[in-house]
């Protein structure tokens, strides 16, 4: 099972891989949590400044490859850089606008993983899903 401790570290490298130039303007903080069926991630400010950002916590089970993992945390990445959750300036009205995040992470090299991601949603996940979930209950 991987840790949260795992978890930041995967956020860190891949920070310094895909956005080096983005600076870190706040704490960012990464932890698993949730069991959802449909969401992999989200971003959010909290009170106190900081930023988090959550990775659905069935992850935590190595039947889910990495590079799921990774996706997501670029995902939520992209949205800290565009200014969504973050104390960068807003770029965008909305976070997904126009596929800007898909298209970031296609310029960022991201596009294999991307195709992978939805090859594994499509054939993986919904029967992975009901396995995992009943792991941890």
């Amino acid at each position: 099972m991987r840790s949260d401790y795992w978890l930041q570290t995967r956020l860190e490298r891949i920070w310094n891989v895909l956005m080096p130039e983005v600076k870190i303007l706040n704490q960012v903080n990464i932890k698993f949590k949730g069991n959802w069926k449909t969401k992999f991630g989200h971003i959010k400010r909290l009170k106190d400044g900081s930023t988090e950002i959550i990775v659905n916590n069935l992850f935590r089970n190595e039947q889910v490859p990495e590079f799921i993992i990774d996706t997501t945390i670029a995902h939520e990445l992209i949205h800290y850089m565009h200014g969504f959750h973050s104390p960068l300036p807003k770029q965008f009205r909305y976070p997904h606008q126009g596929g800007i995040v898909d298209k970031e992470l296609k310029n960022r090299g991201f596009s294999f993983l991307l195709k992978l991601e939805k090859d594994w949603i499509k054939n993986k996940w919904w029967t992975t899903y009901p396995l995992l979930k009943e792991e941890i209950s």
